[in-house]
């Protein structure tokens, strides 16, 4: 008899992810099975897993003694990644309405991931995640993508995990690219990188806000409707590339909806935070393969 496995189905601004929870750590995925389980026709379909577990039941070296749950982020592909900005807010939203954590209004709901421990806290547009410091990278690297026309630049941002940033000069041109195919990156990152191709908004600031448009290609998964980690890396690079007068807040929209971005000082550096909803769909059982 196969294995039945509960699961709840959540999204991110239609980045979306199957849920899976394994509070004692007993379940031990194949990238097959979380392969199968991601399939938009055979499976329940999603963009990664999130498996829930506690920190406790992770072997050293993986668990986060500081954080009680820990969220085992899986690409649709199976391979497995660093962080992922929209699933960390969809797994907070699952504790949260599970019962198996708490989060008022001013709190700090601490969750480890690959990239170590990260605060969740409560934001006007949802759930805001601080995903820490973050590090650009100048070293050119060119990308090329079908229908872009020519190789271009892109600047490298790494937000705990890799990615690199195109900048467009118009909404035609962002449209045009077709993202089935993955964007080919010169020199390659041994590890991989999401690619984000950019548009500014026109005028960049209003209010004090910078505004952008952002199309993602998400390493082990393909063209997403949203990339949280993305989101912040693309509004990073174009904050860098406007200079010191640009502001450090942003929001980005996305073919799903819209995120924010924050720069705030910390006693270790900049950081940058990530905002926007997080939605839980529908629960179920399946029968794992």
């Amino acid at each position: 008899m196969p294995q039945t496995l509960p699961f709840t189905k959540g999204h991110g601004t239609g980045n979306d992810f199957v849920i899976v929870p394994d509070p004692d750590g007993a379940l031990d995925l194949t990238n097959d099975q979380v392969a199968a389980l991601c399939d938009r026709r055979f499976g329940i379909g999603g963009d990664g897993i999130l498996r829930v577990v506690r920190s406790a039941a992770l072997p050293e070296g993986v668990a986060t003694p500081d954080a009680e749950w820990f969220m085992d982020y899986r690409n649709a592909d199976g391979s497995k990644a660093e962080m992922c900005g929209n699933g960390i807010r969809v797994f907070v939203r699952y504790l949260i309405d599970a019962g198996l954590a708490s989060l008022a209004e001013g709190e700090r709901l601490p969750i480890g991931t690959r990239n170590g421990t990260l605060a969740v806290t409560r934001s006007e547009l949802g759930l805001e995640v601080d995903l820490g410091r973050f590090r650009i990278d100048e070293t050119e690297t060119l990308v090329r993508a079908r229908g872009l026309g020519v190789a271009l630049p892109g600047l490298g941002v790494d937000v705990g995990n890799p990615h690199v940033v195109v900048a467009l000069p118009s909404d035609e041109r962002l449209d045009a690219l077709d993202l089935t195919v993955q964007p080919v990156l010169d020199p390659a990152p041994a590890a991989g990188a999401n690619v984000e191709f950019v548009v500014p908004a026109d005028p960049l600031v209003t209010a004090g806000v910078g505004g952008i448009r952002m199309r993602v290609f998400e390493r082990g998964v393909g063209e997403t409707l949203s990339c949280g980690t993305g989101v912040a890396a693309a509004a990073l690079a174009v904050r860098h590339w406007a200079g010191r007068a640009a502001p450090d807040r942003w929001t980005v929209d996305v073919p799903g909806g819209t995120l924010g971005v924050r720069v705030v000082p910390d006693v270790d550096g900049p950081h940058v935070l990530l905002s926007g909803p997080a939605t839980l769909v529908f629960s179920g059982e399946v029968a794992l393969a």
